[in-house]
């Protein structure tokens, strides 16, 4: 079921400051923000098709109106642990680049929150120091009242190693979604001729 179609209009200036649109969300205990501009939509997290010879954090691919989508675990890939899969998980669609080609990418989150609108001034550069997540993943830290969401870099979480392995998952599962239509359709065939000799 889609939740919502991003709108992507395009930033504003306040005070000479650019308003910069993010979409903000949770993983276990963090609140996360992606740029706006890189969002397509939003599922409810559903049946994903798990696909072998992949790595851990890559689940599979989802049928995105007829075509293949990748899907991976945020939490795994920045090791986290894995995604909560509660009633609230939702899968981001992003818009990723390989190769001088576009890709989608859906994203598992535990939870969506909202769009905000953050200026360069509301923007720390990204902290030195350690934590549970690797620093070039991070944009910076934007301040939302009186808390931090941090910003990630979409085309750094994903390596380009990451993004090769992902750009083979839609091809072979739209290959595997046909292959189990036919044995479906095989199946049903089969029946009917037992049922026709009775």
């Amino acid at each position: 079921m889609n939740l919502a179609k991003i709108d992507t209009s395009k930033n504003t200036h306040v005070n000479n400051n650019v308003l910069m649109k993010y979409l903000t969300f949770r993983l276990g205990s963090e609140f996360y923000a992606v740029n706006i501009v890189t969002v397509r939509e939003i599922f409810e997290y559903g049946e994903i098709t798990a696909m072998p010879m992949m790595p851990e954090f890559i689940c599979g691919a989802i049928n995105l109106r007829g075509r293949a989508v990748p899907v991976i675990d945020l939490a795994k890939r920045m090791q986290q642990g894995a995604a909560e899969f509660s009633n609230r998980a939702c899968i981001v669609i992003v818009e990723m680049h390989y190769n001088d080609t576009k890709m989608d990418v859906g994203v598992i989150v535990d939870a969506v929150s909202r769009v905000i609108d953050l200026s360069d001034s509301e923007i720390d550069n990204t902290p030195t120091f350690g934590g549970n997540i690797r620093t070039d993943f991070i944009t910076g830290l934007g301040k939302v009242e009186d808390k931090f969401v941090i910003i990630l870099n979409m085309e750094k979480v994903l390596s380009m190693d990451d993004l090769r392995a992902i750009s083979e998952v839609a091809p072979n599962a739209e290959t595997n979604q046909e292959q189990a239509k036919l044995e479906t359709k095989s199946v049903d065939e089969t029946n009917n001729e037992k049922v026709s000799l009775k």
